[in-house]
């Protein structure tokens, strides 16, 4: 597994495009930003990585990579990514904001009958998230450090929910975060996200290469935080 060299990524900064998503079709092989992260992680770490996406057609809203390694290990939930934690990459349209982080998601904690691959099941690794977001654990102190000194913005509670965004000038606390995510609704979607924001300005301001490789360094930032709540750890080299 070999990272594509940095004279060969095709990659432009307009494929994150404000208004219509990630853009994935009609590209060369070097030039998809799925293919260039996927190989990158697949090479740092020495293992495969599986690729989500929310979206269709040339523009996708989010993309996902998760070890495919813990899903795997997972005795009830081996078949889907739902409970897996995950590096992604989004645009947001309508605040206008390109964010890379991390993402654990919660599913519904009852799922209608037509959705019932997507509800909570034990072996998730939500619960480990959970778990730890108590005073002192080492997950209060990576996402004290990544919040308050790295500039990482965190998103916690159900997708429905207005105002579950924060940053270093309102972060609550884990413990205030840990009831945001208990009181989401149990028959909505819901989820934790981690994740380093740019503007468009900053991203149209950058070359290709060089956000490739912020992607990749913010994924470097969270893997920590990651390994907390894994079954299985990433390891470098």
């Amino acid at each position: 597994m070999r990272p594509l060299p940095t004279s060969a990524i095709g990659f432009r900064p307009e494929f994150l495009d404000f208004h219509r998503g990630i853009r994935v079709g009609n590209l060369e092989e070097n030039e998809r930003i799925t293919r260039i992260l996927k190989l990158g992680l697949e090479a740092r770490y020495g293992q495969g990585f599986v690729t989500e996406r929310w979206g269709r057609g040339v523009f996708w809203h989010w993309i996902a990579f998760l070890p495919r390694a813990n899903r795997e290990a997972k005795p009830l939930s081996f078949h889907v990514s739902f409970g897996c934690s995950k590096f992604f990459i989004s645009v947001d349209t309508e605040e206008k904001i390109f964010q890379c982080g991390l993402q654990i998601e919660r599913g519904y904690v009852k799922a209608p009958r037509t959705f019932r691959a997507c509800e909570l099941r034990r072996d998730w690794d939500w619960h480990r998230l959970i778990k730890g977001l108590r005073p002192g654990s080492a997950i209060e102190r990576e996402l004290r450090r990544l919040v308050r000194r790295e500039g990482f913005s965190l998103y916690a509670g159900s997708w429905e929910t207005e105002n579950a965004r924060f940053s270093k000038k309102n972060f609550p606390g884990v413990v205030q975060v840990r009831r945001l995510l208990a009181a989401a609704p149990k028959n909505h979607w819901a989820g934790f996200q981690l994740y380093f924001p740019m503007t468009e300005e900053e991203v149209l301001g950058s070359t290709g290469v060089d956000l490739v490789e912020s992607m990749l360094a913010v994924f470097h930032e969270v893997t920590p935080l990651m390994n907390l709540t894994m079954q299985t750890k990433l390891k470098e080299g």
